[in-house]
């Protein structure tokens, strides 16, 4: 058994699961990866995501010390980029291999492969 941040788990891949499991979380690092990007910006690459999904899944990835949220209050209107913190950063090799795996099942199993 394994405990983080009081969160208790049985091995270590479902602590990785779940800091980075879910629907969204994966997509919205995986974007991260290229730099910081304004919440709207994030929301038009994933533009089926809810609102409320994004804002919950950000949250619960700054909460996780993955993402960074900085706001900029120095002339209107407030502007808000989120990034990757340091440790966030050590995601990013499992993340190209997330993604990379997936061009596999798309070139080699999928119905619609282009």
């Amino acid at each position: 058994m394994y405990t983080v941040k009081g969160k208790n788990y049985p091995c270590c891949t479902s602590v990785t699961m779940g800091i980075i499991g879910g629907k969204w979380k994966t997509v919205i690092l995986f974007y991260l990866i290229e730099g910081p990007l304004r919440y709207n910006e994030i929301k038009k690459r994933m533009n089926t995501v809810t609102e409320r999904t994004l804002s919950l899944q950000l949250k619960q990835l700054e909460e996780d010390g993955v993402v960074n949220r900085t706001v900029y209050t120095t002339k209107p209107p407030l502007k808000v980029e989120y990034s990757l913190t340091e440790f966030g950063k050590t995601l990013i090799p499992v993340l190209q291999s997330i993604a990379e795996w997936g061009d596999f099942v798309v070139a080699n199993h999928s119905d619609t492969a282009t």
